[in-house]
């Protein structure tokens, strides 16, 4: 099967049927949003909705170290300021400490951080002492030129006006964690950094099937208690060369979590590795609590769902965007589980996600289901709530799906499908499928981005906006996307549902 990046055929790969796909971003980036960081803070409509404003009552995640595998950290974002602590590249091609933002999607992992982990700002209150200042330092001075001016009007014997001293300012206040800007869900976590080249042909050579393993092995070597993946693919199986790399997480009791997908991007199923044993597979949900129809896909490896659309997060150079997709739902669960592994430190990552799972608000049909797997996130709960004891990982674990589907000499045992389906169903999730073994026949299926509604072709971030599979006609428009950043994208107000090929004439399209 041959690898496709860009639309350039690249180096052949026979590790599975579908290459990993679209940057999880599936990001709707609906446009800039205002640099005033009050609108930001005011549009994050999950932190009182999903109970995250409440569980801060009783922890930020304090101590909790989270990585975040992705396209590098922006660590200069004033959002982020102090809230990453560590970092590696895996690409070759990104900075040391993974804070270059690399790629064809370099903003996602910067987006994903603040969603996370962000800590807002005080700008306004910078802004404000020294708008103050000035306007002091202003009015002495005009003060003091009247009472230069009417001195020299004064005989020697005449009493002169006392000329003001110049008055005291407020020291202005140095940037810090403050009320503006992006909240993430743990602002207190701290953040690691792996950044992963996704997307176009790597300068350095390294595919991001081989970045990957190495990118878990590092966090969880660097002592992270949750690692986040807001990309995927639109194949359910993965490389077998992952399986140590995630047993190795599960063995050093680390949570994984990881983005479901887009249908926007062209994916009907939940693809690895969120199709992975034991990994806490996000959906997404719009701001109602409805599954997303576009941010967001099916599966019975969902695990729990989360707020997908009309999102905000930081861009890179200390901007702000709207965006939506499973790549944000993400970040919001991981923030939950550090939430809980900082006021449970003792408990163990299986307990950590049957909290989650167990707590979670019960959405559509009764009982687990495709759509929102045990329903919707309250944060608030996770945290807090009574929650009995699990024998195991509701989710299973890739210690036993190995045993059975790696090391079974019975080639006929099967792992069940994951599932796809539009109707709700009461399953527990189960084992991830038999990794499609290598085929030179298997058609190649091109990796990408969704952004906006464009499409970015590599390794999916799932952002959540328009097509992978998009048609032939789109390929123009398409081109013109990959080339361009994704904070240069002409949108200024909120789609209203539209995407960005809604503005194509049809003869176009």
């Amino acid at each position: 099967m041959g690898y496709m990046r860009t639309g350039k055929p690249v180096v052949a790969r026979t590790w599975i049927a579908a290459v990993l796909a679209a940057l999880l971003i599936s990001a709707t980036f609906v446009g800039a949003v205002p640099a005033h960081a009050d609108d930001i803070r005011s549009s994050e409509y999950w932190l009182k909705a999903r109970g995250i404003s409440e569980a801060h009552k009783v922890t930020k995640g304090k101590g909790v170290k989270v990585a975040i595998i992705d396209t590098g950290i922006d660590t200069s974002h004033p959002d982020l300021k102090g809230a990453v602590t560590g970092g590696a590249d895996m690409s070759g091609s990104g900075g040391p400490q993974g804070d270059k933002p690399i790629g064809v999607m370099s903003e996602h992992g910067t987006l994903v951080a603040t969603l996370l982990g962000g800590r807002g700002n005080n700008k306004q209150e910078i802004e404000r002492v020294k708008s103050e200042n000035e306007r002091l330092k202003t009015a002495w001075e005009k003060a003091k030129k009247h009472a230069e001016d009417e001195n020299k009007d004064k005989e020697d014997d005449e009493e002169k006006v006392e000329v003001p001293k110049e008055p005291e300012y407020e020291k202005i206040p140095a940037l810090r964690a403050g009320n503006d800007g992006v909240l993430g869900v743990a602002p207190e976590a701290e953040l690691l950094s792996v950044s992963l080249w996704m997307g176009g042909d790597n300068p350095a050579g390294i595919p991001v099937e081989e970045q990957i393993p190495k990118a878990v092995r590092w966090a969880v070597d660097s002592g992270a208690k949750v690692i986040n993946m807001s990309l995927g693919s639109t194949s359910p199986a993965w490389p077998e060369s992952w399986d140590d790399a995630f047993k190795y997480a599960e063995d050093k009791d680390v949570v994984i979590v990881a983005a479901a997908g887009n249908r926007s991007g062209g994916m009907s199923q939940v693809g690895a590795p969120a199709t992975i044993p034991g990994v806490l597979t996000v959906a997404g949900v719009d701001e109602s609590g409805k599954a997303s129809k576009d941010s967001s896909t099916e599966g019975i490896s969902i695990g729990v769902a989360a707020p997908a659309e009309q999102l905000v997060g930081g861009l890179p150079g200390g901007g702000y965007a709207r965006w939506s997709g499973t790549s944000g739902a993400a970040p919001l669960v991981a923030g939950v589980a550090a939430l809980i592994r900082a006021e449970h430190p003792q408990m163990k990552a299986p307990q950590v996600i049957n909290r989650i799972l167990q707590t979670a608000k019960d959405t559509g049909a009764p009982g687990v289901d495709n759509l929102y797997g045990y329903g919707i996130i309250d944060a608030h709960a996770a945290v807090t709530a009574n929650v009995p004891v699990a024998k195991e990982n509701p989710l299973n674990t890739i210690t036993e799906w190995i045993r059975i589907h790696r090391r079974n000499v019975d080639s006929t045992t099967e792992a069940p499908d994951p599932g796809v389906s539009m109707e709700k169903s009461t399953l527990n999730p189960v084992a991830a499928p038999k990794p499609i073994l290598p085929d030179d026949s298997t058609p190649v299926l091109q990796p990408v981005i969704v952004v906006g509604g464009s499409v970015l072709l590599l390794l999916a971030l799932l952002l959540g906006g328009t097509q992978i599979g998009v048609s032939a006609r789109r390929q123009k428009k398409i081109r013109e996307v990959e080339l361009a950043a994704l904070s240069k994208l002409p949108v200024d107000e909120p789609n209203d549902g539209r995407d960005f090929f809604d503005e194509i004439p049809e003869d176009e399209k």
